[in-house]
């Protein structure tokens, strides 16, 4: 069984260095580690009193595992989560912060469980999750990495600027699709004509 530091290095590793997209919402981001993200942890590396880009590109990678293990994996309480869930959820909170949480809390809600769909893990969400694992645990984790592939796609219906993260292009599927299959029973992995019907529409 991985480490939470292993799961957090594969984390930097696939997010790469620096980069500074202009369509990406979150800014300069190196290693997965957004200026925002900085800002708000008040990671003023260069000493100059103000956390900016040059900040970003000073960020080791193994301040930024720290980052993601103290931030995004035990403070969220991921590490309560059940052991099969969390590789899969502890990425996409990296990812895409307490919206990670809410894909969970509403597929458990669809399933008939109450639970607030709220963003963040507290009791309710522990007590149904723990429940929902019990029957199957790698059928909830592959439903978890369904719902996490139909978030990405339905980013990419509403904004266009972000099909390039879903769709490459030559049309392949893009990196958030491929990381959200990494999670998920090879059974599941959506086909290139399947792929293809289903971003069709994007022109």
């Amino acid at each position: 069984m991985q480490t939470v530091r292993q799961i957090a290095e594969e984390i930097v590793a696939r997010e790469g260095g620096f980069v500074n997209d202009p369509d990406d919402p979150g800014g300069a981001t190196k290693y997965g580690v957004t200026i925002h993200t900085m800002r708000r942890l008040g990671l003023d590396l260069t000493g100059d009193g103000v956390v900016g880009v040059a900040d970003v590109r000073r960020l080791s990678r193994a301040k930024a595992v720290d980052i993601f293990i103290t931030h995004y994996f035990e403070q969220p309480r991921i590490d309560e989560i059940p052991v099969v869930l969390q590789a899969s959820l502890f990425d996409m909170y990296v990812n895409a912060g307490g919206n990670a949480v809410k894909i969970l809390q509403r597929m458990l809600r669809d399933m008939g469980y109450g639970v607030s769909v709220d963003g963040a893990i507290g009791p309710q969400t522990l007590r149904a999750v723990r429940q929902a694992v019990a029957p199957n645990a790698v059928a909830l984790r592959d439903a978890y990495g369904v719902a996490r592939r139909n978030y990405y796609f339905r980013l990419a219906d509403r904004r266009v600027a972000s099909r390039k993260y879903a769709r490459t292009r030559d049309g392949g599927k893009g990196g958030w699709i491929k990381r959200a299959e990494e999670f998920l029973s090879p059974r599941y992995h959506m086909t290139q004509a399947d792929f293809d019907r289903r971003v069709a529409a994007w022109g």
